[in-house]
């Protein structure tokens, strides 16, 4: 698959929501993937970036979060704002006990810039492997200690693929540790199936050892067909039946670094939907895993 390669690939603005999802979403149901985007000068973008997005304002945001019928929402700071963490945190901290926020920093942060994103709502970091702009896997194990210190955990947007050399790393670590986009894994027949499969064996050890989550969203960005990307169906309940209570899910709003948007929002709901047919199920997935995972009211460990 694919990637945008710089700042001069532009990219499209999410579409609005014209229709309800296929299914409605449990009340307390929690998005756990979407952005905000400020625009220069006020939000300056990082020259190392992959991508050029649009604005995504907190007003567009926490619309587009009801649309989906979502009473809880995860912001991630956005690639192209590097380790500026202003705009995520200051409307996770706006809406706390609704809200909660993944940061980007690099690894000599200091701990007093960490305690004022725990205080705002953060609860993870993330490394970035994939685009331009963020803390990559070398601030791995520095970064760790840092997050157990605080109660969070670590959020890594990677190759899927690169899973089984990274495996013993993941499994060390002092924290849990959350996989974005289902890993990134291409859908079969691509090329790739005997890496494919190592991989996605690699994913389902380390959810059944009780200390990796994954995020059932970004199924556009593993497909090579139109919505409801039925070349990613078969991964994600597979992904499912290793650890539901380790599975999350997200709308990946605004879906950036997409040069066109053949897709609405409800698409990426529709698609859970189609992953998980059983309401009960898709309670687990959509309230009581993001309770514990990113600690909002109610949530209880383990």
């Amino acid at each position: 698959m694919s990637h945008p390669t710089g700042p001069d690939f532009f990219c499209a603005a999410p579409r609005p929501i014209t229709r309800a999802p296929a299914f409605m979403p449990p009340a307390q149901a929690c998005d756990c993937h979407a952005h905000v985007i400020g625009q220069p000068p006020a939000h300056p973008f990082v020259e190392a970036r992959s991508y050029t997005p649009p604005e995504a304002t907190p007003a567009d945001y926490l619309a587009n979060l009801a649309g989906l019928g979502m009473g809880r929402g995860v912001l991630v700071t956005v690639s192209v704002h590097g380790d500026d963490n202003r705009l995520m945190a200051e409307t996770v901290s706006a809406h706390r006990g609704r809200l909660a926020g993944v940061a980007v920093v690099r690894p000599d942060v200091e701990a007093r810039t960490l305690d004022a994103l725990s205080e705002a709502g953060v609860r993870a970091l993330r490394l970035n492997m994939l685009f331009g702009g963020g803390t990559g896997l070398e601030a791995l194990e520095a970064l760790a200690p840092r997050c157990a210190q605080r109660g969070w955990h670590l959020e890594l947007l990677i190759d899927g693929l690169t899973l089984p050399a990274l495996e013993r790393r993941i499994a060390a670590l002092p924290v849990e540790v959350v996989i974005d986009h289902m890993g990134h894994l291409p859908p079969p027949g691509t090329g790739q199936d005997a890496t494919r499969a190592a991989a996605i064996a690699t994913l389902e050890r380390l959810l059944q050892q009780g200390r990796t989550w994954v995020k059932l969203s970004g199924a556009y960005r593993c497909s090579q067909a139109a919505p409801p990307w039925v070349d990613t169906l078969a991964l994600a309940q597979r992904l499912v039946a290793a650890a539901p209570a380790r599975c999350v899910w997200g709308s990946d709003w605004p879906h950036v670094a997409q040069r066109q948007m053949p897709f609405s929002p409800t698409d990426t709901l529709d698609w859970l939907g189609q992953v998980i047919p059983d309401e009960a199920v898709r309670h687990r997935l959509l309230v009581e895993n993001p309770a514990r995972l990113y600690d909002f009211p109610g949530g209880q460990q383990g």
